[in-house]
């Protein structure tokens, strides 16, 4: 009798337990309402089409690549002589930094010229959230994912704006401006800026697309022939990019249909890229080359692959290879335009989209610390390489910050196309700072924002704020490149100061258009920090 008396009294409680555990989360708190899904059109506002031969535009972007990745700068693993190249016979920036320290927001920054934060872009687009809170302990209890764990959210965004994730309708990308003044244009590679229909390539400006809109793909399908595979065990998010495929927006797409491609991606973005190349070689063109490359899957050709047996480390070894494979598609595309003659009429830029992930095991961004998703150097600061020849010294160091930001504004600049004065764009035309014709620092400063995880660079001084955390760090990167000895205590007046221009700056910008998923956690001799994701 009193078992029966315990079993009702209690099972209330368990049904209620399970109920809260199994609830749905979605909820329409996270609605994504866009005041036009039609994407933004541009308008030229005068004729250049008359004018001295317009200069072609290309902007080769490699994919979760370090800055001491390649040899230009020290590493001393791999010889990257094409893009090293571009570097010796142009410019070869120090201090070369991205917008956030991971893929999309990166991107987003890039293409539109403009802090993402301003419309929105602030985390990563994320198609899949915890959906109850039995997901969520089971995820953190069960699941082996250092160093990242879930955020426990009360409420997700539904399906319906899950999909709405992405590079709003509003913005105007590179390539509809560049387009609406007479530009072929281009984007072959990852474009990973969403997958609704407003937010494709095909419908943001470029003439032409070959690529994948997620994240990630294969390399090449995982039985193909000639490829070497490695998964890492130890990185919980290998498991989930391998199980990706290439089925829906990991897929491969020429001009938004979708394609079979058994050939090594790296290799077939060089192809597309020289053939885009040729076909327009009598016209200005624009060629965005978003490499997927070294981003996981780890897959090389094997022909690569054996040039780094020296390599005992699996992980090290593979994706230096990727990088070679990288290196030689570089190679690809600028031998394609010396063939054509087209070099003296071409602007080039090579940049990452953030710094080396080091949760895969195959970097450390040594010397600088931290790497992808974190704000210190190791995750913000990138390769950074740009070359006109015959318009731009070669084999300059210039060694003020200088942002991803300024791509857009640069390549305007040079192709004489004015920036729409309707909106306001972050990035500095940096063609007079690199002639000699300016001097002194391009920006005054420069700022990150990921939920939390906070941090801008002013002059020789870097600071990090952590809302999670409570804590701030205080860089002097004059004296401190390799972020070793936080000075907060000793300058509490810069703190102020610093505390001050972020918050004016943040201020400024837009509330994220989606939430946040999951933690990143970084750890070293100096202590644990968290960064949002």
């Amino acid at each position: 009798m009193n078992r029966k008396i315990l079993l009702y009294a209690f099972l209330p409680i368990v049904l209620g337990a399970f109920s809260w555990l199994l609830w749905p989360l979605e909820s329409p708190e996270f609605a994504i309402e866009y005041a036009s899904t039609e994407p933004a059109r541009v308008t030229a506002v005068k004729n250049i089409q008359d004018t001295a031969k317009r200069p072609n535009i290309i902007i080769l972007m490699a994919d979760d690549l370090g800055q001491t990745d390649i040899s230009r700068y020290g590493s001393e693993l791999i010889r990257t002589r094409h893009i090293d190249r571009i570097g010796e016979e142009g410019i070869t920036f120090s201090e070369g930094y991205i917008t956030s320290p991971i893929c999309s927001p990166s991107r987003a920054g890039l293409i539109t010229g403009r802090y993402q934060q301003r419309f929105g872009f602030e985390f990563q687009p994320h198609d899949i959230y915890l959906s109850n809170r039995l997901q969520y302990y089971g995820f953190k209890w069960f699941v082996d994912s250092d160093p990242w764990t879930p955020v426990y959210m009360d409420a997700v965004p539904e399906q319906e704006d899950r999909h709405k994730q992405g590079l709003p309708p509003s913005e105007i990308t590179i390539g509809e401006l560049f387009g609406a003044y007479g530009y072929a244009t281009a984007v072959i590679g990852k474009w990973h800026l969403g997958y609704a229909d407003f937010a494709l390539p095909c419908n943001r400006g470029f003439d032409y697309h070959y690529g994948f809109y997620e994240s990630h793909s294969l390399f090449a399908p995982e039985d193909a022939p000639g490829i070497v595979n490695q998964h890492v065990a130890e990185d919980w998010t290998d498991s989930y990019i391998w199980g990706s495929g290439r089925e829906g927006a990991f897929a491969i797409y020429r001009n938004c249909e979708q394609i079979e491609e058994p050939a090594y991606l790296t290799q077939r973005i060089a192809e597309e890229s020289v053939q885009f190349i040729e076909k327009n070689k009598d016209q200005p063109f624009l060629l965005y080359v978003p490499f997927n490359a070294p981003h996981t899957p780890l897959q090389a050709p094997e022909n690569y692959y054996a040039q780094f047996e020296h390599i005992e480390d699996p992980y090290r070894r593979i994706y230096n290879a990727m990088i070679a494979s990288l290196d030689d598609a570089v190679g690809t595309i600028t031998e394609q335009l010396e063939a054509l003659d087209l070099m003296e009429n071409t602007l080039i830029f090579f940049l990452s989209d953030n710094g080396g992930a080091t949760y895969t095991l195959t970097t450390d961004n040594a010397p600088f610390k931290g790497g992808k998703i974190t704000n210190f150097e190791g995750g913000l600061r990138v390769p950074f390489l740009m070359q006109w020849k015959g318009h731009l010294p070669a084999g300059l160091r210039y060694e003020h910050p200088v942002s991803s930001l300024d791509i857009f504004a640069t390549a305007a600049a040079a192709a004489g196309i004015p920036l729409p004065d309707e909106r306001p764009y972050d990035g500095v035309n940096l063609l007079p700072y690199l002639t000699g014709t300016k001097s002194g620092a391009p920006h005054e400063a420069l700022y990150w924002q990921m939920g939390f995880a906070k941090a801008i660079r002013k002059g020789d001084w870097k600071m990090l704020l952590n809302d999670h955390q409570h804590d701030t760090i205080l860089y002097n990167m004059q004296e401190d490149p390799y972020e070793h000895r936080d000075l907060y205590r000793q300058h509490p007046a810069v703190v102020r100061r610093l505390s001050k221009a972020h918050e004016q700056w943040a201020g400024q910008m837009a509330d994220p258009l989606w939430p946040g998923m999951i933690y990143f956690e970084f750890r070293d001799e100096q202590g644990r920090y968290v960064f949002e994701d």
